[in-house]
């Protein structure tokens, strides 16, 4: 059982944003930006990969009411999910990292001392990286 599972049977207690009766929105208690909420559906999908895509649906209404509620529809927000361990995931938990309020800048995403350009080459043939 993940954290996110002990947050949604009450195990373990959250600041909820929103919530109805597949998702929930709540407060990272490791904030990135000015709001930062995490988004995840009750029932445990490891992560992106493994999700129903019709889930998703239904998923994408309610971060869209969370940006909302919040008043990040108006000014922007960025909305990042973390897939697997190169993708950076920590909990597996399929769960959407919300972030406003503020102007967001993008630090360097990889720790690999190969150059971008080194490390976004592609063979065009079997799209694998080289």
């Amino acid at each position: 059982m993940t954290i996110f599972s002990k947050i949604v049977s009450g195990e373990i207690p959250c600041n909820k944003v929103l919530e109805n009766e597949d998702f929930l929105a709540f407060h990272d208690i490791n904030p990135k930006a000015p709001i930062h909420i995490l988004i995840i559906p009750k029932k445990e999908y490891k992560c992106f990969q493994e999700v129903d895509p019709k889930i998703m649906v239904t998923m994408t209404e309610f971060i869209q009411q969370v940006a909302k509620l919040l008043e990040l529809d108006k000014r922007g927000y960025r909305l990042i999910t973390n897939n697997g361990s190169d993708g950076g995931q920590e909990v597996l938990h399929l769960h959407f990292h919300l972030l406003g309020g503020a102007p967001l800048s993008w630090d360097t995403l990889s720790s690999d001392k190969k150059s971008n350009n080194d490390a976004h080459k592609v063979d065009s043939d079997t799209h694998k990286f080289l």
